[in-house]
């Protein structure tokens, strides 16, 4: 007489469906790639909280996109991040995107200005990650952020911020089998269309983009939402874990 074998448990749903009514957590969510980050999770259902520095900007954000919520915090402060998430009970997603363009060359520019290039980056995702503790779902997803330059960086003052980048690619892979078994995944851009580029490079914006345009592959610069579209990916595709995904229009390769 044969016995039946246990039915498997069922997998967890994939893609878009994964967000439906979970809580998504965007750390600098109120611009550029993070604000459409957490649009489009959003419009999968998601319940979405936004943090960004400008309380102004925050609650305009959740304001205009019908956001669950925001708070105000400099990521550096790590007072601050525990404030804005002290009365968040749970949160399935966290997805930390904020971060400046700390430039300058490393014989020359003040060293407390390099070092923030690490505090946004790695020290805010520490202070973030333990602050929220058991708080993280025990099968959350988090999302950090690199950039192009952890694979090419270059002679213009980008020495610490390409060390940064390539540290949170190193630290994702870490932090997923520490953490296991949530997800821990790096989302690489490219050279992006945001706010942030514009407040950057001010009125030498034009000529940046043109002479960066012929050098690349696809001849144009990404934009948030295509961005944004990869970081919601990796929230949502449950088998993607310790890796860096490069969404920077093959840039890497010029």
């Amino acid at each position: 007489m044969s016995t039946l074998s246990p039915a498997a448990p069922p997998l967890p749903p994939a893609g878009l469906a994964a967000l439906r009514d979970r809580k998504v957590v965007v750390i600098g969510g109120t611009s550029g790639i993070g604000l459409s980050t957490a649009i489009q999770a959003k419009a999968a259902g998601a319940r979405v909280i936004v943090i960004g520095v400008d309380p102004d900007r925050a609650a305009q954000a959740a304001a205009d996109h019908g956001f669950d919520g925001w708070r105000a915090a400099d990521v550096t402060d790590g007072r601050a991040i525990e404030a804005a998430l002290a009365d968040i009970p749970h949160v399935d997603h966290l997805v930390l995107l904020a971060g400046t363009f700390v430039a300058g060359k490393i014989l020359d520019a003040d060293v407390a200005h390099l070092r923030r290039a690490f505090e946004e980056r790695i020290w805010a995702a520490v202070t973030t990650i333990r602050t929220l503790g058991d708080r993280l779902a025990a099968d959350a997803s988090i999302t950090l952020v690199s950039g192009v330059l952890a694979d090419r960086p270059n002679a213009y003052g980008t020495a610490i911020l390409a060390a940064a980048s390539a540290a949170m690619e190193a630290f994702a892979r870490g932090l997923a089998l520490e953490l296991a078994p949530r997800r821990v995944n790096t989302l690489s851009p490219g050279t992006t269309d945001t706010p942030l580029l514009r407040r950057t490079l001010g009125d030498g914006r034009d000529a940046y983009v043109a002479g960066l345009k012929e050098k690349l592959p696809l001849r144009r610069l990404g934009t948030p939402d295509e961005v944004g579209a990869a970081a919601v990916f990796l929230m949502g595709n449950g088998f993607m874990n310790g890796e860096t995904l490069h969404i920077d229009g093959g840039a890497r390769l010029v």
